[in-house]
């Protein structure tokens, strides 16, 4: 099995989006579940594919000043407003350096996305470094997430003095007539009621003990021209390319 570089590389996935990984591989969610939170981690499955280790974080900078101009090149020139960090791992692995690679491509002029579970908690020591850099920190959470969620609901709410914080709920349609289903969509309820939330929907396998179990309805959905099932709160959520979400990772909230 591969394991990822430990340089950083500017890549556009099939949704359109400009991803700049500065953590690649998620220990943190690989522990919880073997295919990755909630059983169904793209970014495992994509893993799988390359066959990559995701089981294992790696920590990711550049090599050397020109490879440093290189990236920053680059990233001038996408047909994008902001790249984003953390596509297939989590930046909260390791905040010191991913706050350093933001440091290093601010002069680019593209706007900053963060993508994290918070799987670490950004020390207060960078709060500065985050305002000044103007990021937007998405915070993905579920109400799947269990015990996890006060975290990172203290986490969004923290941050939202030193920059634009967004929840970025996964969202599900669950099955009110189901137990857990009932007590799961409460708790999804909850996270909506809060402000500069995102609706992202759950691409899902049938094997999955979410719909074995009957905790989830979901629809079968041609996504990217492959068909796929999901899962989703709301039919109107927006499933498609990066350059027409309305959303655009909290950029036009």
């Amino acid at each position: 099995m591969k394991k990822y570089s430990r340089f950083v590389s500017l890549a556009k996935n099939k949704r359109g989006v400009w991803g700049l990984d500065t953590v690649k591989g998620c220990k943190y969610g690989m522990k919880y579940n073997k295919s990755g939170c909630y059983g169904c981690c793209y970014a495992y499955r994509l893993a799988c594919v390359f066959d990559y280790d995701f089981t294992n974080s790696v920590i990711r900078n550049f090599k050397s000043s020109f490879h440093l101009e290189s990236i920053i090149d680059e990233i001038k020139n996408i047909d994008s407003e902001f790249v984003r960090i953390g596509v297939s791992g989590d930046p909260s692995e390791s905040w010191v350096n991913t706050i350093d690679v933001c440091e290093k491509i601010i002069s680019a002029g593209k706007q900053i996305v963060i993508v994290t579970k918070h799987w670490e908690s950004l020390p207060y020591n960078l709060y500065e470094k985050v305002e000044k850099l103007n990021l937007i920190i998405n915070t993905s959470i579920s109400a799947l997430d269990g015990e996890l969620i006060i975290n990172r609901l203290n986490q969004y709410e923290k941050l939202k003095s030193i920059c634009k914080s967004v929840l970025r709920v996964v969202s599900c349609d669950f099955n009110t007539n189901n137990i857990y289903g009932k007590k799961y969509n409460e708790i999804q309820e909850n996270l909506f009621n809060n402000v500069n939330v995102i609706d992202n929907i759950l691409r899902v396998n049938l094997d999955n003990k979410l719909v074995t179990n009957g905790i989830i309805n979901i629809e079968k959905y041609n996504f990217l021209s492959n068909e796929c099932y999901i899962s989703r709160k709301n039919k109107n959520t927006y499933i498609g390319n990066c350059d027409s979400c309305p959303d655009k990772c909290g950029i036009n909230l």
